[in-house]
């Protein structure tokens, strides 16, 4: 166990375990995002850095079928930032939340040596998608494109420079794959720690192991700050999966079944 799951089984309390902890329709989630631990200031801008941290809250609430409603902010500056920047950093949370059609209803300001951002993030669910859920025979699935986002990390560890639209900096949610495909996916979460160490959780908390169906690279299954969802779904309904992928333009991998084959995560932990 790495000391990031150590942590966490000290909190023994049954709404731990999922993205986000679900009370009475409610979603709550909450993420950190720290300069020199999640981004360096040299590779976005106020603007970029206020939108990456609203949307991997998001992608928290929106993979558990939940609907994303209020926002609080905790922003802790360092006093050398001017008004030009918080204004780009305060235009970057507005702007997603009016895409979400969010409300930030509050928070807290501190001063820091470093810009440090913790989002809370409260949605609404009729029917959440949970990671429990999983069988024997179900098949597991991943949107998207998965690697490119190490890649372009490794290319600004290196100094070099990364494409706007890279996924590192702006993040594509598949809110509307999950709108459509909620009523068949069994379990689900969202892709932040890289698929292989995200598959070790969801199959750690369904007791269950796997088969591929088909070899994936460890460059793929080990990136990080994806962000695509990893699900999973009866065989039976492969189809109607399959066809709501297509109409809302989602890209989709069927990657491998749940079996009792032990699975072990050979990626190195993004934590501690």
């Amino acid at each position: 166990m790495n000391l990031e799951n150590y942590f966490i089984s000290l909190f023994n309390n049954k709404h731990i375990g999922d993205d986000a902890a679900v009370i009475d329709d409610f979603v709550y989630s909450k993420d950190a995002f720290y300069e020199d631990v999640h981004f360096k200031k040299e590779w976005m801008n106020y603007y970029q850095i206020a939108q990456k941290a609203m949307l991997v809250n998001i992608s928290d609430a929106l993979v558990m079928n939940a609907k994303p409603q209020y926002a609080l902010l905790s922003v802790a500056m360092p006093k050398s930032m001017d008004k030009k920047a918080m204004q780009a950093l305060a235009n970057g949370f507005k702007n997603v939340a009016k895409c979400y059609n969010m409300e930030i209803i509050g928070g807290d300001t501190i001063s820091n040596t470093k810009l440090d951002i913790t989002v809370t993030i409260i949605s609404q669910t009729k029917k959440p998608l949970l990671r429990k859920g999983i069988r024997e025979g179900y098949l597991l699935a991943y949107t998207g494109e998965l690697g490119r986002s190490a890649k372009d990390l490794q290319k600004l560890f290196r100094g070099g420079k990364i494409h706007k639209k890279s996924k590192f900096v702006d993040i594509v949610l598949r809110e509307a794959f999950i709108k459509r495909t909620a009523r068949y996916l069994k379990a689900g979460m969202d892709i932040s720690d890289g698929l292989f160490s995200d598959l070790d959780k969801i199959l750690k908390i369904n007791r269950c192991g796997i088969d591929f169906l088909h070899k994936i690279p460890k460059r793929i299954g080990c990136s990080g700050e994806e962000y695509e969802m990893l699900i999973a779904f009866d065989k039976r309904d492969k189809k109607a999966v399959q066809r709501r992928a297509k109409q809302s333009r989602t890209p989709l991998n069927i990657f491998a079944k749940a079996s009792r084959n032990r699975y072990i995560n050979r990626c190195k932990a993004h934590h501690f």
